[in-house]
């Protein structure tokens, strides 16, 4: 049997089902019989808000839940059926991440056996699977990410401007996504024949993007009114202001870690964690604005950019950007393959540098507080050469080409 044969779609879709419930199946032991737990320790926050909300209370009522009252009222099901039901769903949301990644890149013409191979980035990744088995809620934000770029891909407006609108409530940083899909949303995509607008109001404002921000924003503003009206001010405060003026003293990838550490009583740390997003939001903008026209590696270097250069970053961030990996690398494989081991090296060598010190911190009981924030810098650095490199070395290929002229694809300067 050849691998042509065995590296199927439907292989690597159902391997990847088999290998989650093999890790969840696993937890559940590990969990029972062992002192360090497999289920992360949000999936018990997710499951006592749950709790509360069938009390009939907030689900605010758990400290350190964050999160819109949607993702409890989901998680219900956890008291009443099976206290893995949750892990259940953010598996299923895996799978359907990893089958809009077939059919993104069907779509894209890149045929059957290109589907099967780069849909394992996602679909036969371990760390994918590990941070859904644990009960990490990421794959919902992934999942609904994703079919709302697909419904865009495939013309569908006024479904993609839904989606987004539930993915921006869900989790509030797909709003970064709105730049480039407002630049993918131009009129020649949608009428390539018709004759293009003079007037440079005409050809901004067009019926695309009027109908994208009227849906979307309708969308995100019901469900947030429905929630105000349960919840009141709790609501917005612990699932959209604590984020903007959080302040997190616990050691994190990020780089900014340590200032905000030290200066934690003061205020000072408002203002610097304020600051922190200055460059995040001018990096960002200007990736969705450079690549709109390739709407999956704009949102793929917006994410990235802005998981680096975020205040607070931990493993679990790294999958808002992971899952739009197998849908850009089939552009950049062949240029950037003879360097491809030297930046997973880098990628995974800082992080172990930085686990190295965490390591010496949380279990040995040592002062390796500046050694931690020295790591957080290589790692910040590390990801910026990265995404550096991987721009560098991509063929952007807009999903819809804007003129008929010229070649559909050049790679980036």
């Amino acid at each position: 049997m050849s691998l042509d044969q065995v590296l199927t779609t439907r292989n690597v879709f159902i391997g990847g089902l088999v290998l989650r419930i093999g890790m969840l199946l696993y937890g559940l032991w590990q969990d029972a019989h062992m002192t360090v737990k497999y289920t992360d320790i949000d999936y018990n926050v997710f499951t006592d808000a749950a709790r509360f909300v069938l009390e009939g209370r907030s689900p605010y009522s758990r400290s350190t839940y964050r999160y819109t009252p949607m993702l409890a009222w989901l998680l219900t099901p956890n008291i009443w059926l099976h206290h893995t039901f949750g892990k259940w769903l953010f598996v299923l949301c895996d799978c359907i991440v990893g089958d809009l990644i077939i059919r993104i890149i069907r779509r894209r013409g890149l045929g059957e056996q290109a589907a099967a191979k780069y849909s394992a980035l996602w679909l036969l990744n371990p760390q994918v699977a590990n941070i859904s088995t644990r009960g990490s809620a990421e794959s919902l934000i992934c999942a609904s990410v994703m079919a709302a770029l697909y419904a865009f891909q495939c013309k569908d407006v006024a479904m993609g401007s839904v989606l987004f609108g539930l993915a921006v409530h869900l989790k509030i940083y797909p709003i970064i996504y709105a730049l480039p899909i407002l630049v993918f949303l131009d009129s020649s995509v949608f009428a390539p024949g018709a004759q293009r607008a003079k007037s440079w109001v005409a050809r901004l404002v067009n019926a695309q993007r009027v109908q994208f921000f009227v849906s979307s924003a309708c969308v995100f503003f019901a469900l947030n009114i429905i929630m105000y009206a349960v919840y009141g001010r709790e609501f917005v405060d612990e699932t959209y202001l604590y984020h903007v003026t959080r302040k997190d003293h616990r050691h994190n990838y990020s780089m900014w870690f340590l200032p905000i550490y030290l200066t934690f009583q003061s205020q000072a740390s408002v203002v610097m964690g304020l600051l922190s997003f200055l460059p995040q939001a001018i990096v960002v903008t200007m990736l969705g604005f450079a690549f709109g026209q390739d709407l999956y590696f704009a949102a793929f270097t917006q994410t990235f950019a802005f998981v680096a250069y975020n205040k607070v970053c931990t493993a679990q961030y790294f999958m808002w950007y992971i899952c739009f990996l197998p849908v850009v690398w089939p552009y950049n494989s062949q240029n950037l393959l003879p360097k491809s081991l030297i930046l997973v090296a880098v990628w995974f060598g800082s992080q172990g540098l930085y686990l190295q010190q965490a390591y010496n911190l949380e279990f040995l009981g040592k002062d390796t507080f500046t050694m931690l924030w020295v790591a957080g810098m290589v790692i910040f650095a590390a990801n910026t050469w990265v995404l550096q490199q991987i721009i560098a070395n991509q063929r952007i290929a807009p999903l819809y080409p804007v003129s008929s002229t010229g070649p559909a694809q050049k790679k980036t300067q």
